[in-house]
């Protein structure tokens, strides 16, 4: 019970904020790029946080777990949060004002490439029991190298770099979309303090790196 109200309440609390910080700037809830965003954003996650909470409780208590102990990892999720926010509100302004234009089938593919992406994070769920929102090493952890973790090493980050990316566009806002950017080189941070810690404390991680060799993108970086 105490597990699925504090589910319960994250969710509410995310979709009011979200709803207050592209809505409010828009000046209208007559918004269709912030009414698709929400749609496309809260229901899969409604659906796969109903799923977690009857198949695997425990994930989802990860999943609700997201604050940092390290200071280097708080300084990149407080950032980008901060670039979230300012995304969301230079979107509704750029609603309102008229700053750019993207043709609603820019906002309808974007749709579909966050859904698409949102299900590739939904299978590293699948594939990888130990996976949390915060950086750490829990006891007992292994390295997972099947599926998507024998593609890229962190295929959770790639679906979400994907899946953000996509925001602004459903939006439909350029100045939006060049906030966004923020998120792919935070993550790149996150990513390299993570391996230091990966390799430093998981073992069998150090072998891992060396046969996958790429961390977020095939063939790129």
């Amino acid at each position: 019970m105490k597990l699925l109200i504090n589910g319960l309440i994250k969710f509410v609390c995310g979709l009011l904020l979200v709803a207050l910080l592209v809505f409010l700037p828009a000046g209208t809830i007559e918004y269709f790029g912030g009414l698709l965003f929400v749609g496309v954003l809260f229901v899969p996650i409604l659906i796969l946080g109903a799923v977690l909470f009857f198949k695997a409780p425990d994930l989802l208590a990860k999943r609700l777990d997201s604050k940092e102990k390290q200071g280097a990892q708080k300084a990149v999720v407080a950032l980008s949060a901060l670039g979230f926010i300012a995304g969301f509100v230079v979107a509704g302004l750029d609603f309102r004002f008229g700053w750019s234009s993207l043709p609603v089938w820019v906002s309808v593919v974007a749709s579909v490439l966050f859904l698409i992406s949102y299900g590739l994070y939904a299978e590293v769920m699948r594939e990888n029991a130990y996976l949390s929102r915060t950086v750490k090493v829990e006891e007992g952890q292994q390295v997972v190298s099947t599926g998507l973790y024998g593609i890229v090493r962190h295929p959770m980050y790639a679906a979400t770099v994907l899946m953000f990316m996509m925001i602004p566009l459903i939006l439909g806002s350029l100045p939006s979309f060049v906030i966004f950017l923020h998120y792919p080189v935070l993550i790149s941070v996150r990513i390299k303090n993570e391996e230091k810690l990966l390799v430093r404390e998981l073992a069998g991680y150090e072998e891992y790196r060396n046969k996958v060799k790429y961390r977020l993108i095939p063939f790129v970086w």
